[in-house]
């Protein structure tokens, strides 16, 4: 794959376009694939309730890292590689598992867009007090119907009949997650999008150490050792003890203390919100409630929030039953609901929907 510091004519026409917002990197195939080149920061510098030191979106295998790529655009697939490109219809339908082997094709690095990713722009917005609008009403955004994008089927917005897909960054600058243009585009509606390096087995929490899953030589198949629970009490990632297997459907997490999520109750080290409800209603009622060392990193990860207000009123889902990987964002149906906390652990890493997608990423 071409050096990123290798300058050809698009990628300086879009660096000098953006102001270095932007590049253009390439697959090993030779796509192109626009990526927006997101600086590193520090936690305590988003809010003190995280603690100190880079976010973990800038920790791959143990290495600082001073800056990651995130594809502007949702991903669309060209010849088995995974890339970002504007003014396309974003590629659905298809399962975790095969956005994920698609996007490794595209060669070291490359990967899709972490879970700690998420969770490091959705903090980003959050602290810089604009949370981005989009897609989230069938090609307009509900609260403020006027801003509108290209519908892929070339329908008015607001039309219902047909799924409201739009082409890829079409809207405008609003729905940007920097309210320019030449931010992240379309992270609040259009298309739901997997993410990687986290999930929940029969309501337990587990993920990849700091931003691993960026690496695409590191396994997330269903019995990967890498995935770790939190331990509830200290928040050290521990591997999970269980009973039954997540194939078979009758998995029994038994790790001790560690930290899991349920739609009710007051069960230890157990974060409780009714699934459809919105995620910012978060709660730590255990009788013995998660402490303040695992609750910081459930904050830093997007997994629990790190205000009870101001945060959109973005979706939270919920299903508790075998395994469960992260959907993000929302899609153009979910109006108000919709937004860059909206996080979807509902589905199966097997399934398939005409509404949810995936964006490319990479790291150097």
């Amino acid at each position: 794959m071409p050096s990123i510091f290798v300058k050809d004519d698009l990628r300086a026409s879009v660096e000098a376009a953006s102001g270095g917002k932007q590049t253009v990197l390439y697959t090993a195939a030779g796509h192109p694939s626009i990526m927006n080149i997101i600086p590193a920061f520090n936690l305590e510098d988003i809010d003190a309730s995280l603690g100190t030191g880079l976010h973990p979106a800038f920790v791959v295998n143990s290495t600082n890292k001073s800056e990651i790529f995130i594809g502007t655009y949702q991903g669309i697939v060209k010849d088995g590689n995974l890339i970002s490109i504007p003014n396309v219809t974003p590629t659905v339908n298809q399962s975790f598992v095969t956005f994920n082997s698609q996007v490794t094709a595209n060669g070291a690095g490359w990967h899709l867009m972490s879970n700690a990713e998420r969770a490091a722009i959705a903090l980003w917005c959050w602290k810089n007090g604009f949370q981005p609008r989009g897609n989230n009403n069938y090609g307009r955004d509900v609260a403020n119907t006027w801003e509108t994008a290209r519908r892929a089927d070339g329908l008015a917005p607001g039309y219902t009949a047909n799924g409201g897909i739009s082409l890829t960054g079409s809207g405008p600058a609003s729905w940007r997650h920097d309210n320019t243009p030449f931010g992240i585009s379309d992270l609040n509606g259009t298309v739901w999008e997997w993410a990687t390096g986290m999930r929940i087995v029969a309501g337990e929490v587990q993920v990849l150490q700091d931003n691993n899953a960026a690496d695409n030589t590191k396994d997330v198949s269903a019995t990967s050792s890498l995935w770790k629970a939190i331990d509830g009490s200290t928040g050290a990632l521990v591997t999970p003890t269980f009973t039954g297997t997540i194939a078979g459907g009758d998995y029994v997490a038994t790790t001790a203390n560690s930290v899991r999520y349920a739609v009710s109750g007051t069960s230890n080290y157990t974060l409780v919100r009714a699934s459809g409800a919105s995620f910012e209603g978060m709660t730590n009622p255990g009788t013995t409630p998660v402490g303040a060392t695992a609750l910081q990193l459930c904050k830093r990860l997007g997994l629990y929030p790190v205000a009870s207000s101001g945060l959109g009123g973005d979706y939270w889902g919920l299903d508790v039953t075998g395994e469960r990987f992260p959907i993000v964002g929302g899609n153009w149906s979910y109006g108000a609901s919709a937004g860059v906390f909206a996080l979807h652990l509902f589905y199966a890493r097997s399934n398939v929907s005409a509404s949810l997608g995936a964006r490319p990423a990479y790291v150097l």
